[in-house]
């Protein structure tokens, strides 16, 4: 015979949660919330199955997560019916570019919203803080020429002891769309002591560095971001780059590199990373893993075992990725980083004999001495961007082998002359990886997603063309990789641009729809949800995007952006708040 229960403990018992544990209570007709997102598929961030609830939001956080249906008779101003729509945590961006645009531009990162972009993070290789005479040289990397007088008042801000906090301050005051952290860029760290010479470090400059590291993660700097195919990166030894990681272990920061070879040195690239983080006892992340060039393509499923070996052995090593076959960067690149030592590739191109030797070096295409990216796609997959000399804009988006043939010129002298009369200033994609490739390091589980692109300035058509994941890196996976080829869960492709990337960055209050995080959202159609960029248009926002939400605020409404500018500054676990 079953005990009877007393009315107490059936109501209690009526409204738990399944599978929750905790007894909540359901609202009465006078509760209110600022927005409530009703209806929906929640996709929680943890790759859990989807369900039907209700999210409540009030201020700047998530007050209620609930069964569908549950605040139906709850108050809110702002009610989004979500009925076969999606809500998801805002996607986090671990490898965003966006210096000029969050500093001095509009904030308002119109193609990073629209493709579901609520937390950007800053710091591959270089930051514009802490900042010296030194590092003010490198500004044209930060902002764009136009706003360089702004520019260089803004970065003569970021000096003294805790400079790299003054530029997280001034990014939030600044007004912005997104909220944005930062790595503590390494190439600065090098720059602000030794400037752009190579060498290895003296004594002296190595405890400038430490000091430089140790007070950014203060500041609230997630770890320390290499870039090590471009100089001064490249010009830091193993050996140098773990006493600077060393430097930020106490703080608990993460080591996150563009290693020294994605291509011919690829597994050996991987080994130092491995070893930096395993002297200095600190986590690793690989920056947009790729095999780059076809006659390394093979290589990608063994870096996969280097990786899945590691971390059975216990090591913290994991990567991130954009789903494109193309890189983007500086057609600079193409050069040995002998050419830029001291600031002076422009100069070492005009000259003669010096020219002589660069050219040389370019077209031997001499295997692991240095990451040769025109040799590695090849010039006809090079396509070249950005020109500003006005004869030269009808080669934007053309091909380097296209350009060359067009001037009746080889290849690499036509490089050294657009290089040159450009002054330095072109970018280019670089046809590198396979697409076989990206399907297999999509479906890892400790692969996470991330642009490697900077935020649109406005919402008129800029000029030229730049790299599609620009405006739909996330986009892409929801559309291409979930809806079309299946090749992942729907719940795992949001988890590995949410919660993955809240846990390695160690953001305990974002990357969930749960109780009591940021209200960072997005609401989002999973039956059209795209990316509409290509590399010949690639100014096109994404599709199937329809609500996102920053801090509780809506950035973006019915697909359109509503000019709230919300975002904060977020910071690592070493920050030292009201120092």
């Amino acid at each position: 015979m079953r005990p009877r229960l007393g009315a107490l403990a059936v109501a209690a018992l009526a409204a738990c949660r399944p599978g929750s544990g905790t007894p909540t209570v359901e609202p009465s007709a006078d509760t209110r919330y600022d927005v409530i997102i009703s209806g929906a598929r929640v996709v929680d961030g943890t790759g859990n199955a989807w369900f039907l609830g209700d999210v409540g939001v009030r201020g700047d956080r998530i007050a209620r997560v609930a069964p569908a249906g549950s605040l139906a008779r709850a108050a809110t101003p702002t009610r989004v019916d979500a009925r076969g729509l999606v809500v998801a945590p805002g996607f986090i961006d671990i490898q965003g570019q966006s210096y000029d645009h969050l500093l001095l531009g509009d904030g308002r990162a119109l193609n990073k919203v629209t493709q579901g972009v609520t937390t950007e993070i800053l710091g591959e290789g270089y930051t514009p803080a802490p900042s010296n005479d030194r590092v003010e040289s490198l500004l044209g990397f930060f902002v764009s020429d136009a706003d360089s007088a702004a520019g260089r008042t803004a970065v003569a801000g970021f000096r003294g002891p805790h400079g790299f906090g003054a530029w997280l301050e001034a990014m939030e005051r600044h007004g912005i769309s997104v909220n944005v952290g930062s790595f503590l860029g390494a190439s600065t760290v090098r720059v602000y002591a030794k400037g752009m010479a190579e060498g290895a470090a003296s004594p002296a400059e190595l405890d400038t560095m430490r000091a430089a590291v140790s007070r950014a993660m203060e500041d609230g700097a997630f770890g320390l971001g290499t870039a090590l195919i471009y100089p001064p990166g490249n010009f830091a030894s193993t050996a140098e780059l773990i006493e600077l990681a060393r430097a930020m272990a106490p703080h608990h920061g993460v080591y996150i590199t563009h290693m020294r070879s994605e291509a011919d040195d690829f597994l050996e690239g991987i080994d130092e990373a491995f070893a930096i983080g395993r002297d200095a006892g600190v986590p690793v992340e690989i920056y947009h893993l790729k095999a780059a060039g076809k006659r390394n393509w093979r290589k990608a499923a063994l870096a996969i075992a280097k990786i899945d070996s590691a971390r059975a052995a216990g090591q913290d090593v994991g990567a991130d990725m954009y789903p494109y076959e193309a890189g983007g960067t500086a057609l600079a690149a193409c050069f040995p980083p002998w050419a830029s030592a001291d600031d002076e590739l422009l100069e070492n191109l005009k000259d003669s004999s010096t020219r002589a030797r660069i050219r040389a070096d370019v077209a031997a295409d001499r295997s692991g001495e240095w990451e040769n990216l025109c040799q590695l796609a090849t010039p006809e997959g090079v396509r070249i961007g950005g020109f500003e000399v006005p004869e030269h804009k009808a080669w934007e988006g053309k091909s380097l082998a296209e350009i060359a043939a067009s001037r009746r010129q080889d290849w690499v002298d036509a490089l050294i002359d657009l290089t040159v009369k450009e002054e330095g200033r072109l970018g280019a994609l670089y046809f590198l990886a396979s697409e076989e490739n990206l399907a297999l390091q999509i479906r890892q589980p400790w692969i996470k997603f991330g642009t490697d692109a900077g935020a649109i300035e406005t919402d008129s058509v800029p000029e030229g063309e730049t790299h599609p994941r620009t405006y739909g890196t996330y986009t892409r996976i929801l559309g291409r990789y979930v809806r079309e080829q299946r090749l992942l869960p729907l719940e795992d492709a949001v988890r590995k641009m949410t919660s993955a990337v809240a846990a390695r960055l160690s953001l305990r209050d974002r990357g969930l729809v749960r109780e009591g995080m940021y209200a960072d959202l997005v609401v989002f159609d999973p039956a059209t949800v795209g990316d509409r960029a290509t590399y010949d248009r690639s100014h096109q926002l994404s599709a199937g995007i329809r609500h996102v939400f920053v801090n509780g605020i809506a950035v973006l409404r019915g697909g359109a952006h509503t000019g709230a500018k919300p975002g904060r500054a977020v910071r690592g676990p070493g920050w030292i708040q009201d120092r």
